[in-house]
């Protein structure tokens, strides 16, 4: 392979526009939500990657990556301080270089090998955006379940790129906002366009081509009327409370409910703190509360059995008790549980010592049946894994009950964040979200991506709606997994066979000049 062309931005300042880019990136998120930035954050990042050494690509992607981090999750170090909150970043920006090496390898070897300006244009932004995508699909799946956090797609939820969520999923929707970027970077540098009015033709009809594609039609089958609780109860882990305190505060906002007809009442991740199948006392809260209403009620506490914890969900109905539950499949690392305890206790004694209770990953299937209308059941971190929403989707779920607990989080961006994956969820799957918090801010999500109703953070409440029940399945239900897989392995393959090529053709015409020598 022959050696790198010149990089248009130095080093000194590549890693300039690479610290800079990691906030105007985050910028594109909520809660300031200025979707446009996340282009420009990108752009940044693809822009010092041209043309830099193998190094030069580690340290800028390793300084873009801890910008974007340190700012994105900043609302770590609220629960548990500085280290974690640093300790994640530099995990995930680790992650970040690695891609952003691959991608560098990309911008050297693809214009190398395919060096026609379809290959410079039209297939380099394929790879460069697979890279991407390869990257993010990596690290929200490893180490430990991985971190799904900060994927660029996430940034859309308000933009008019949302509705792609259903045909593409939300890899998919990553994939198409790199490749728009890189698209245009490629026809803004290439040589053979000296049109200006064309360089800014092409870009701008490829966005409109993407926009082109219409919303996916919702197919209704009637509507449930669903009431959801926040009771702005004392949830967070350190807060000080008596047991029941959280009991208490839910079922106080649950109380003016009684008289509206509803079909089911909705409650947060530990919406009480005393689990009601071994506590009489808060067992007859919820058949008191379930009887009045007339109607189940879905809440989350916190089980023991057989010696283990779970995070749990229970469908409770008045004089039945727990007919269903469903116990949270991902259990935040370092934050429920401890992987691997005694490998990283010896780091930070005191920090791992905070996290005393160990949360089992629950193996249960994520529905519940409340009389006829199928719920699917994501409990907090659950809402970020793409598999478990086809998984309820696949076992018929016509609404999705999102519920969590963010009161750790204080008022800071987690919340708004969480909100933002939870719409995008509605929009990839076609379906309402419930979408509720002990301390907010809840809303119910249509499936549209549009907000139906809300309660204001830190104010005990509640909503009721008349939700839409949809059926039948999205393109990205039933083949979101394989699009993200399909871009990633496209890219992966594409730099694999440019240094193939690239090698074999070095080799070439080393052997030819060797001829030429020797003649």
């Amino acid at each position: 392979m022959t050696a790198p062309t010149r990089p248009p931005v130095p080093l000194a300042a590549a890693v300039v526009l690479a610290a800079a880019s990691g906030p105007v990136l985050d910028a594109g998120f909520p809660d300031k939500g200025i979707w446009p930035l996340a282009f420009v954050g990108v752009g940044l990042i693809l822009i010092v990657l041209i043309g830099r050494s193998a190094w030069g690509a580690l340290l800028t992607g390793f300084v873009a990556g801890v910008s974007f981090y340190l700012v994105h999750v900043s609302w770590v170090s609220l629960y548990l301080g500085p280290v974690p909150w640093i300790a994640l970043s530099v995990l995930e920006s680790i992650f970040f270089a690695l891609g952003a090496l691959l991608i560098t390898l990309a911008f050297r070897w693809i214009p190398q090998v395919f060096s026609t300006p379809l290959g410079r244009v039209g297939l380099l932004p394929l790879v460069v955006a697979g890279l991407w995508t390869a990257r993010e699909a990596l690290v929200s799946t490893w180490p430990y379940g991985g971190f799904a956090w900060g994927r660029v797609a996430l940034s859309q939820s308000e933009s008019p790129f949302a509705p792609l969520v259903a045909w593409i999923g939300i890899s998919g929707l990553s994939f198409i906002v790199v490749w728009l970027v890189a698209f245009l970077l490629q026809f803004l540098r290439e040589p053979n366009v000296s049109i200006p009015s064309l360089r800014l033709l092409a870009p701008a009809a490829a966005v409109a081509v993407v926009l082109a594609l219409p919303a996916w039609p919702v197919l209704l089958q009637g509507t449930s009327a669903i009431a959801a609780v926040q009771g702005n109860g004392k949830a967070g882990y350190f807060d000080e409370r008596e047991p029941g305190d959280i009991l208490s505060a839910q079922a106080s906002a649950t109380l003016p409910l009684i008289g509206t007809p509803v079909d089911m009442i909705v409650w947060p991740e530990n919406g009480t703190d005393l689990d009601p199948v071994t506590v009489p006392q808060a067992a007859s809260v919820l058949d008191y509360l379930s009887a009045r209403a007339g109607a189940p009620i879905i809440a989350g506490t916190i089980m023991e059995r057989d010696g283990r914890y779970y995070n749990t969900s229970l469908l409770w109905k008045a004089g039945e008790g727990a007919v269903d539950y469903y116990d949270k499949r991902h259990p935040v690392p370092f934050g429920e549980y401890v992987p691997d305890r005694a490998v990283w206790e010896p780091f930070a004694p005191d920090l791992i010592g905070l996290i005393g209770r160990e949360y089992t990953p629950g193996t249960r299937d994520n529905v519940f049946d409340v009389d006829g209308v199928i719920a699917g059941i994501s409990i907090c971190f659950d809402i970020v894994d793409d598999a478990l929403t086809r998984e309820a989707v696949d076992r018929g779920a016509q609404v999705i009950i999102a519920q969590t607990n963010n009161a750790d989080f204080g008022r800071t961006d987690e919340n708004q964040q969480q909100l933002a994956i939870a719409r995008l969820r509605a929009i990839e799957a076609s379906r309402s979200v419930v979408n509720v918090s002990t301390v907010g801010t809840s809303q119910m999500i249509g499936p549209d991506g549009a907000t139906l109703t809300e309660i204001p953070a830190y104010e005990p409440g509640h909503m009721v709606f008349d939700v839409p029940l949809v059926s039948g399945k999205t393109p990205a239900m039933v083949a979101g997994g394989q699009i993200e897989t399909l871009v990633s392995f496209f890219g992966l393959g594409a730099l694999i066979v440019a240094l193939l090529v690239g090698t074999k053709n070095g080799r070439q015409r080393n052997a030819d000049a060797r001829m030429v020598d020797g003649v």
